[in-house]
């Protein structure tokens, strides 16, 4: 049963993570969290970390944890397949599809309205990923902003803020 439910819900979120990394975390955590107990809230919260940290697709990242702590190696492959099969269809079905009208006012107008979308679902995971009493000291708003420059306006790697920041909070421990 576990199997079949894994592969559902990794199907799912593969189905319907439109819009690239960050897009389907709120499906993901209905679907982990909410719908099948999988996992607390601040596990997922920790392993949305976690994951960042590494190469690679976050889904993939999300399934092969998730699968690995319900299923084991079996469990993995099936999350898996199921997160990556629905995303090769589409892309295989929109690749063909987008050859040939992409020059169209209805396809152009769909695509900027997704875009809008996934912009606010963005939003929403940023606020959901941290609680706002965090955001409460002059040190970790100067982290934030530190942050988003870095990643706005230089060509600094965003897995070596990543890295960097683990580092600070780790040694300095004043966050």
């Amino acid at each position: 049963m576990i199997y079949w439910q894994l592969f559902l819900s990794f199907f799912k979120i593969g189905l319907f993570a439109i819009g690239g990394a960050y897009s389907f975390l709120p499906l993901t955590e209905k679907e982990v969290v909410e719908r099948y107990h999988w996992l607390s809230k601040p596990e997922f919260l920790d392993i949305s970390g976690f994951v960042k940290i590494f190469p690679g697709a976050i889904s993939v990242k999300y399934a092969t944890y998730v699968g690995y702590k319900m299923g084991g190696y079996l469990g993995v492959a099936i999350a898996n397949f199921a997160n990556l099969m629905a995303p090769a269809c589409f892309v295989l079905i929109a690749t063909v599809f987008y050859t040939r009208f992409n020059a169209t006012p209805h396809v152009k107008g769909a695509f900027k309205v997704i875009q809008l979308v996934i912009f606010a679902m963005i939003i929403a995971v940023a606020f959901q990923t941290i609680s706002l009493q965090q955001l409460r000291s002059w040190t970790a708003l100067l982290v934030v902003a530190i942050a988003f420059c870095l990643f706005m306006f230089t060509k600094v790697e965003p897995a070596v803020i990543i890295v960097l920041a683990g580092l600070l909070g780790a040694f300095l421990r004043f966050i």
